[in-house]
């Protein structure tokens, strides 16, 4: 396990079963303030199962999840939230019977400075408030690259935008860590360039980022660390080089051993970065 002077966010031997199945058995890893790290692995390793214990939709059987110092290890995900952690998921979870703007907008509740009375009645102060609200929101969308207008339904975009609205969401929590669940699946080369740089541009911001993803060109060129995992046990924790070199991350990926040529060309085909982004990890 890595672990920085500012970590924010410390996973202690994560496990958790459903029935006889250990979708993750003893996962270790650090984040730190404003740093990038991914989690990789092939189909049914528990990267989304390690994402829903450590943001409160599971509970672990063992291990604990520290975030900010503080153990959230059986928090609910709305405290966790509250707390600054924000995530995404595989499949897009949009509100779609609402517009963009109003779906950015219900991340922002906690932030809102009004009560009830004010919300009915329609004083100043809800006045101001919902003004600072929109204004808020389409700042979020903005920093994103969202490009289409704020007041469609959501289930009128195409999938690259309602991508983009759900990063815009997460951040109008104001978070100081962000889970990115496959932010890149379903994207096109040149929708999957622009994700890159806004993964920098949300750590240029001081957010600490845990990425899962299956692309390969987009993980080694974007991450700091990256954490392996197989048939939910960690087997690897380290640089972009060292993972693409490390025997074991390689035969994980083959699903068995294989001579020295074939694992070099795997390593060249999978494990490599390239200018742009490559296709997903079958």
């Amino acid at each position: 396990m890595s672990q920085t002077a500012n970590t924010l966010l410390e996973v202690k031997d994560l496990a958790v079963s459903f029935g006889g199945i250990k979708a993750v058995d003893g996962v270790t890893f650090s984040v730190g303030e404003g740093e990038i790290v991914s989690v990789i692995g092939p189909n049914g390793a528990g990267k989304t199962s390690a994402f829903n214990c450590i943001s409160g939709f599971y509970q672990p059987n063992r291990g604990s999840v520290t975030f900010g110092g503080e153990p959230i290890t059986r928090r609910k995900p709305s405290y966790i939230t509250k707390r600054g952690m924000a995530r995404t998921f595989q499949n897009v979870r949009l509100f779609a019977e609402m517009t963009v703007l109003e779906n950015v907008k219900t991340a922002m509740h906690s932030h809102l400075r009004q009560n009830f009375l004010d919300a009915m009645l329609h004083t100043p102060r809800y006045k101001r408030s919902e003004q600072q609200c929109d204004e808020d929101a389409r700042g979020w969308l903005d920093f994103v690259g969202f490009r289409a207008d704020d007041e469609l339904l959501v289930t009128q975009l195409p999938y690259g935008e309602q991508r983009r609205v759900e990063i815009a969401r997460a951040l109008a929590t104001q978070p100081r860590l962000l889970l990115l669940d496959e932010p890149g699946a379903g994207l096109n080369h040149s929708e999957k360039n622009e994700l890159m740089g806004l993964i920098r541009k949300i750590r240029d911001l001081g957010v600490g980022i845990v990425l899962i993803e299956h692309d390969m060109g987009l993980v080694m060129e974007v991450s700091e660390r990256i954490v392996v995992l197989n048939y939910g046990k960690e087997i690897a924790d380290g640089t972009p080089e060292q993972i693409k070199q490390d025997p074991v991350v390689i035969a994980a990926y083959l699903g068995r051993k294989k001579n020295e040529h074939a694992q070099t060309r795997t390593r060249r085909a999978v494990l490599q970065p390239s200018p742009r982004a490559a296709g997903p990890l079958a």
